[in-house]
């Protein structure tokens, strides 16, 4: 489908560079046509929906740090990494992990944390209406997915000011995080390396405000100036005569 209709487009907004790399290699899309447009992922009211209160006895004050992971409950996300992961960490010192979603792969989770004996440790309170609340109460943040387009959670957690880790998937948290500045970056599927990104952030992690600076550039005004920009450029253009493929 791409190859057959994006050829006759005009201009093309990928979400990251990830994605821009790759319909790039489809035949008939010159690197030119294509424009980067980060998603805005940050509503205007998020201080106020992270500052409310959660009811959840881990994430009052003088527990142990929180792991968080948020996300639909499917293959993509790869929660089961986290829970080996989050193993080894609690191996190592006492924490909790909660993950917040639902979908398919709940009984299949539960079996995984039985499994791994961590049922007095981890919780799955499935879909939460306002995430903010727990991202600014966690102690650190996990992505494990194996692949994305560009990921939201990453980006709202940072915006609430919340240390994280993610894996190094494609495409979206290398460039979100500047190659790991901003949080460690780990292999796809790997626990042990999850495992040990995990315990250094909860040993030193990093600075609430350079994460929400980093945020700010996913806000609605700078994306939605870039849109006007394209398509300021694209009504500029005179019309492309092509013949049908």
């Amino acid at each position: 489908m791409a190859r057959r209709v994006y050829p006759w487009a005009d201009g093309v907004i990928a979400v990251s560079e990830g994605v821009a790399r790759g319909l790039c290699r489809i035949p008939g899309i010159p690197p030119e046509r294509v424009t980067v447009i980060y998603n805005p992922v940050i509503p205007a009211d998020l201080e106020v929906k992270a500052a409310q209160p959660v009811a959840h006895p881990w994430l009052a004050p003088g527990q142990p740090p929180v792991v968080l992971g948020v996300g639909k409950l499917k293959l993509q996300k790869d929660f089961s990494t986290l829970l080996r992961a989050f193993r080894r960490v609690r191996d190592r010192r006492e924490a909790h992990l909660i993950i917040i979603g639902e979908g398919r792969r709940r009984h299949h989770l539960e079996d995984v944390v039985r499994h791994l004996g961590l049922s007095a440790d981890v919780a799955l309170p499935g879909y939460q209406e306002n995430p903010f609340a727990w991202m600014s109460k966690a102690s650190v943040f996990v992505l494990s997915s194996l692949w994305e387009g560009l990921p939201g959670v990453l980006i709202e957690a940072m915006a609430s000011g919340c240390p994280v880790v993610s894996t190094d998937c494609p495409s979206g948290p290398r460039e979100i995080l500047l190659d790991g500045a901003l949080g460690p970056l780990v292999p796809v599927s790997d626990d042990e390396a999850m495992a040990g990104a995990i315990l250094s952030v909860l040993d030193a992690p990093i600075e609430p405000e350079r994460l929400r600076a980093r945020a700010q550039l996913f806000l609605v005004d700078p994306s939605v100036d870039r849109y006007l920009a394209v398509l300021r450029d694209a009504a500029r253009r005179p019309v492309r005569r092509q013949t049908r493929p």
